[in-house]
């Protein structure tokens, strides 16, 4: 599989040492791992290992092991706090010196997946210049809880929006990202044959201020991308809405009507980031 990642459209990638990886595989999946980097950097992606939490005793090993200048990042499942994230960090730095990696290039993306890391959202997400990024996750967060998840018993559509016992995690911890400066991406999409389901969870996501979707398929990425990328649509009102806000201030107008909509600073502040979010500013 990590073979054929190589030719996958997708630039990034999460090579998975947890959840899809049987206890007694763990060490051997390690090794797999780490002899597939080289390739797969060299095939232009960007590898952010996911490795094994803190409370399973792994993580030090799996650190030490993929720890390299082939990756940009490590995925890190269950981040409860603020000095969980500062374990990794030290396992990090120990890895660079050992490793001869360039000290603090390793970022990491943790996953906000349980009710201790929901209420703690805003300062772990502050906590290390090392997190550029940072997950929600819908399945471990469920456990935690003690509740089902609807979405997973259904097949005619439906979405995480319909799961109330998320809807407070889901705000939340897109709040708390974008308030830390950090960029979140939504839960994957488990039921990774129903395109319809994904695609109406994504848009939900994106409402929310995710600013992307893990993928769990390479099916997936196609839907993903087409709904986090701005339309066309959106790229064009978004550049009358800043044209009409230029040629309002070289009139001296605070504010000007573009399509029986005011033009104000929020709506220039939302026409700002669409084109960032499509790399056009």
């Amino acid at each position: 599989m990590l073979a054929k990642a190589e030719g996958f459209s997708t630039q990034w990638l999460i090579p998975d040492l947890e959840d899809s990886v049987p206890d007694a595989e763990k060490v051997a999946a390690r090794q797999t791992v780490v002899e597939h980097l080289p390739a797969l950097q060299s095939a232009g992606k960007y590898l952010c290992p996911r490795i094994n939490s803190l409370e399973t005793g792994l993580a030090a090993y799996e650190i030490s092991a993929v720890v390299s200048d082939h990756i940009v990042g490590l995925s890190v499942g269950k981040i409860s706090s603020v000095e969980d994230v500062r374990a990794v960090e030290q396992m990090i730095e120990q890895a660079e010196s050992k490793n001869g990696v360039t000290k603090g290039s390793i970022r990491i993306l943790p996953w906000l997946e349980t009710a201790g890391a929901i209420v703690k959202a805003y300062d772990i997400c502050a906590s290390s210049a090392r997190i550029q990024w940072a997950a929600f996750g819908a399945e471990d967060f469920s456990a935690d809880m003690g509740i089902s998840r609807s979405v997973d018993n259904t097949g005619d559509g439906a979405s995480a929006a319909l799961e109330p016992g998320l809807a407070y995690a889901r705000s939340a911890v897109a709040v708390a990202a974008r308030a830390a400066g950090v960029h979140i991406l939504d839960t994957p999409h488990t039921k990774f044959r129903d395109l319809e389901s994904l695609e109406n969870d994504s848009r939900e996501a994106k409402a929310l201020g995710y600013k992307g979707k893990l993928a769990i398929h390479p099916s997936q990425t196609e839907v993903i991308e087409s709904v986090f990328r701005p339309s066309d649509s959106e790229i064009e009102r978004a550049r009358a809405v800043l044209d009409a806000a230029e040629q309002a201030e070289k009139d001296g107008k605070g504010a000007v009507a573009l399509d029986g909509e005011m033009i104000d600073m929020p709506v220039i502040k939302r026409a700002q980031n669409v084109l960032r979010d499509a790399d056009l500013l």
